[in-house]
């Protein structure tokens, strides 16, 4: 079942705080009141919430600790570790 988000269409209630969650099926008609106060509201469009960043995923902590090793480059050829086990340094030939 998903999660809707809905809010108030004039003041808000204590339960409502602008914009208010509620999990329905989705064959459920969608709410034209708050549930809580009785005002009327009405579905709003969910704004971008990414689960995780990309910049996280790929922190030098988070991919230690995950068994990944990372290099950076650091001049023509050469790469230096900056995160988990393995060689400081890493040459081209």
């Amino acid at each position: 079942m998903p999660i809707y988000e809905y809010e108030p269409d004039g003041d808000s209630c204590d339960f409502c705080k602008g914009r208010f969650e509620v999990l329905q099926q989705l064959s459920e008609e969608p709410l034209k009141v708050c549930p809580e106060c009785g005002k009327p509201c009405h579905r709003a469009f969910s704004r971008f919430a990414p689960i995780k960043s990309t910049r996280d995923m790929l922190s030098t902590k988070n991919l230690a600790a995950k068994g990944f090793t990372q290099y950076k480059k650091a001049g023509d050829g050469h790469y230096e570790k900056t995160a988990g086990e393995g060689p400081n340094l890493i040459k081209g030939d």
